[in-house]
């Protein structure tokens, strides 16, 4: 008689994220034991956590930590929703933003590089990798500071965890206007704050492909610049937050919705996992 169970299988992969026929096995080798599969997964896995560097880690999630004027976000990356959603997973996305709130990580590689218990997160990470049997990557860290600091986390599904993540830093302690301007953010994912963030060269190359197309669609020489000057206009108004329509009500911008509050924003960030 095995010693285990179809429902000891199911939780195990659930726990672990690996596969149905790796737990089974697992399972099998190890007489039912639970914590001895794990360390078994994790020992056969190692194997092939070299193999899955080429592989796409288009899933994961987005996790937020927010205490007054702190805000930290994670975007944890691996290949299937099934991972994503698997106990496993939630769990380690959980424990690497913990790490990234208490060692102040601005940036990945520095979250990496910090310890958990003698051990990288990039080693944790690696580990995880094993078990799960999938490519795990940690892409993005943001850490902003404000007056207040709001967050919203959007799912895509019912059933996944939070994909989209949007901090969003006010010099007032304005919450519901903040997380009224992450929803926005979240929907309508501005790349920048103001334009003068936007780079020159890129502003100088969105101006020649707005004149170059005009061109090829014969427009008149005399109404170029115009032209011109409204299409740039235009990628302002989709790329940068100020100059957005409020989501809620396209005849207001974020500017004019932020003066009637008197309210700035300070900072901002948006990530959306498997990107």
């Amino acid at each position: 008689m095995a010693a285990y169970t179809a429902a000891d299988v199911k939780a195990l992969r659930e726990k672990t994220g690996a596969g149905m026929l790796d737990c089974k096995n697992a399972l099998v080798e190890t007489d039912g034991d639970v914590e001895k599969a794990i360390e078994l997964l994790r020992i056969k896995g190692q194997k092939g956590v070299a193999k899955r560097a080429d592989r796409d880690a288009s899933n994961g999630l987005v996790a937020v930590h927010v205490d007054g004027g702190l805000g930290v976000m994670v975007q944890v990356n691996c290949e299937t929703d099934f991972v994503a959603k698997s106990e496993g997973f939630v769990a380690l996305a959980e424990q690497v933003l913990a790490q990234a709130v208490a060692v102040g990580a601005t940036d990945s590689a520095a979250l990496l590089a910090s310890e958990i218990d003698g051990k990288t997160v990039q080693s944790v990470l690696d580990e995880a990798n094993a078990t799960m049997g999938e490519k795990i990557l940690v892409p993005n860290v943001a850490r902003i500071e404000g007056k207040h600091v709001s967050a919203y986390l959007h799912r895509t599904a019912t059933d996944l965890p939070p994909t989209i993540g949007v901090l969003v830093a006010l010099d007032v302690d304005n919450d519901a206007l903040g997380k009224d301007i992450a929803m926005h953010t979240a929907a309508m994912s501005p790349t920048y704050l103001t334009r003068d963030e936007v780079p020159a060269e890129k502003v100088e190359s969105e101006r020649r492909i707005a004149e170059e197309t005009a061109r090829e669609e014969k427009k008149p020489e005399a109404a170029l610049p115009k032209i011109v000057e409204g299409r740039v206009n235009s990628f302002f108004k989709d790329n940068v937050l100020l100059e957005q329509p409020f989501a809620k009500d396209q005849k207001v911008t974020i500017t004019k919705l932020l003066a009637d509050a008197g309210a700035q924003v300070t900072a901002f960030a948006r990530f959306r996992a498997g990107v």
